[in-house]
């Protein structure tokens, strides 16, 4: 009990220090999870919704079962599949991607865009399943049925995003592949913590992982504010 008590003190101080160990992991976790969600987010929630709102999807079983293995894929196997796409024989290694923050945001965007895509599609899937017509029948366009049934799901399509927030911000395994852990150039919260912790350097550790909590509480209070804030303006 000790020994928790003063790595909690130790933490505590080097977090108020800002010491660069604990900020630099920081400022790249921020970067790299808010890039990968942006783009994953831009590319998924349409995609979700113009499922949810297909009346008849071609090989909807198939299409399906595709989405829900990409939802449990596992992270270190998109990581694997990113670095040897990645690699110097690889088809994209050209790019010299590889162990750069590009590389990492690559890979959670691939593993935040079937979560993104699932929810989103079973949160318009499950509005009301009389809105659709009344709209159709009150002459509404497209887009603005799209619109409305995006409005009526902000919920559960803020969930999605936070689902999706809350599985790549706490990823290892993919981004310690394409990433390779190096100090000040790829090393993310996660895998400090990983590292730190092996090291027995169990403060800092400790301080890396408040700040990770922190960061994904945040991260959801401010969704459910956005929430909140669009439910008061109507």
């Amino acid at each position: 009990m000790q020994i928790l008590i003063e790595a909690l003190e130790d933490s505590l101080q080097l977090m108020l220090d800002l010491d660069p160990t604990v900020l630099v992991p920081v400022m790249l976790t921020l970067r790299v999870t808010l890039s990968s969600l942006a783009v994953s987010t831009m590319i998924g929630l349409p995609i979700g919704v113009s499922l949810g709102m297909a009346v008849k999807i071609p090989a909807r079983g198939l299409l399906l079962a595709a989405l829900y293995t990409g939802m449990g894929l596992p992270p270190v196997v998109v990581g694997l599949i990113i670095f040897l796409m990645l690699s110097r024989s690889g088809p994209l290694g050209y790019l010299s991607w590889l162990f750069t923050p590009t590389a990492m945001i690559l890979a959670q965007t691939v593993i935040a865009l079937p979560l993104i895509v699932g929810l989103t599609m079973a949160a318009v899937r499950n509005s009301h399943p009389e809105l659709q017509p009344q709209l159709r029948a009150l002459g509404a366009t497209r887009w603005q049925t799209i619109i409305t049934v995006i409005s009526e799901t902000r919920f559960g399509l803020l969930a999605a995003i936070a689902a999706a927030y809350g599985r790549i911000v706490a990823e290892v395994g993919a981004v310690m592949l394409v990433g390779g852990n190096i100090e000040m150039k790829t090393r993310v919260l996660t895998t400090a913590i990983v590292l730190e912790t092996r090291k027995g350097a169990f403060a800092l550790a400790l301080a890396l992982g408040l700040i990770l909590l922190t960061m994904t509480f945040i991260a959801n209070i401010a969704l459910l504010r956005f929430g909140n804030w669009n439910e008061q303006r109507r």
